[in-house]
């Protein structure tokens, strides 16, 4: 396979270095951020922070399935990002990705989606973070949505877990490893029905503490949020599928944090995209709480956070310094000309109690949200991306609350 090298059109941007936005300072809930741009694409769906360059400094990645592009943003070190190419000419959207070191050579690669196709991708990372080498793990995945890279079967590698946007279902890529890793993987479709419609979230995390990789899922439009449990079976029946919750209408996307620390893995959600603004039992983030128990018999009670209009994703992190989790969430109205919106909700001391809202920014098409301390500096920042176009971060400027 070829390296992936900038075209004209794309080295122009490589030589810009980003800076601090000419808006006034985002001020929210007694905190204060400065905005920094990261991209300005099409469709910037995918957004992730991760040290592509091993510099120890965190680096971003977005993913524009618009103008077919995957990059990186090199972080100087002190927030200043440059911009460089993984994959480019590549059209069926690039979207949603995660970085894991595929191949076991010490190196960072990065697996993503070819959303349109129904492709799924990944990019080694060669002698230097400037050469890319692209490789397909699968062209039989209709849609392909989401993506997490794990070790499922415990065999010392990491495999692929994946969402099919319209072809509701979830699969796992089993990695052949060794020199077989350059070629297509062996699918492993575990659920495939209309009743877990429009499959989205895919991650993996281990539920119910037997030592095997469980995985977080959601079917948005028939209104399920799922866990499926890693049984330890052979690779065809390996994911045994758990109802969490089929009441909360269109769940999104979300994540595992064990927000009342008792030792297991809760999660975080967010709902509403593309539903109805008024339903009150979506538009909302909300956590569930892990109850245990022994296998399939896990028990979970939800409990609502706040409103999110067309809730889109909700990640964790302690905004405030205060010493405990808030919660960060982006409302995206999925392709609709209507304001999204970045709000955060601050844990009040009692997460099963009252959280304290606050808005933080409306932001058009606000997709892909995440929680880092981008700078180094011992606070958490927020970056987003979105439907429209538009990718910043906003540096937290703010003091820890006492």
């Amino acid at each position: 396979m070829p390296i992936h090298r900038p075209a004209a059109a794309v080295l122009i941007l490589v030589v810009l270095i980003s800076s601090v936005v000419a808006a006034e300072p985002v001020l929210s809930g007694g905190l204060k951020f400065e905005e920094r741009s990261i991209w300005t694409g099409q469709y910037v769906y995918g957004l992730t922070a991760t040290d592509v360059d091993a510099d120890g400094d965190l680096d971003f990645t977005t993913a524009d399935a618009r103008v077919n592009s995957i990059l990186w943003h090199e972080n100087d070190g002190k927030g200043n990002l440059k911009t460089h190419v993984i994959g480019e000419n590549d059209p069926g959207y690039l979207e949603r990705h995660d970085w894991g070191d595929i191949n076991g050579d010490g190196k960072l690669d990065v697996a993503v989606v070819l959303n349109l196709k129904g492709h799924l991708l990944w990019f080694k990372q060669g002698a230097s973070p400037q050469a890319w080498t692209r490789h397909v793990v699968s062209t039989d995945f209709p849609r392909a949505y989401d993506v997490d890279l794990a070790d499922l079967d415990r065999d010392g590698d990491l495999d692929l877990a994946a969402s099919a946007y319209t072809g509701d279902c979830f699969s796992w890529f089993e990695n052949p490893g060794d020199k077989s890793v350059t070629e297509p993987w062996k699918q492993h479709r575990f659920d495939k029905s209309p009743d877990i419609a429009n499959t989205r979230t895919v991650i993996a995390v281990d539920f119910n503490r037997d030592g095997k990789l469980d995985l977080l899922g959601t079917g948005t439009y028939a209104h399920k949020t799922l866990w499926y449990e890693n049984t330890g079976e052979p690779a065809e029946k390996m994911f045994r599928r758990h109802l969490i919750d089929d009441k909360t209408l269109t769940p999104t996307h979300g994540h595992p944090v064990d927000l009342d620390g008792d030792g297991d893995q809760d999660f975080v959600m967010a709902s509403g995209m593309r539903g109805n603004p008024d339903d009150k039992n979506s538009n909302q983030a909300a956590w569930y709480e892990n109850l245990g128990g022994d296998g399939g018999t896990l028990k979970w009670k939800q409990h609502f956070i706040g409103r999110l209009p067309f809730g889109f994703e909700a990640v964790t992190g302690d905004l405030d310094g205060d010493g405990d989790v808030d919660v960060i969430g982006s409302g995206c109205t999925g392709g609709r000309q209507v304001a999204g919106e970045i709000c955060w909700f601050e844990n009040m001391g009692d997460v099963k109690g009252e959280w304290k809202r606050h808005p933080f920014k409306e932001y058009l098409g606000a997709c892909t949200i995440i929680a880092t301390d981008f700078d180094a500096d011992g606070k958490l920042d927020i970056a987003c991306g979105s439907e429209h176009g538009t990718c910043h971060w906003w540096r937290n400027l703010s003091q820890a609350k006492k």
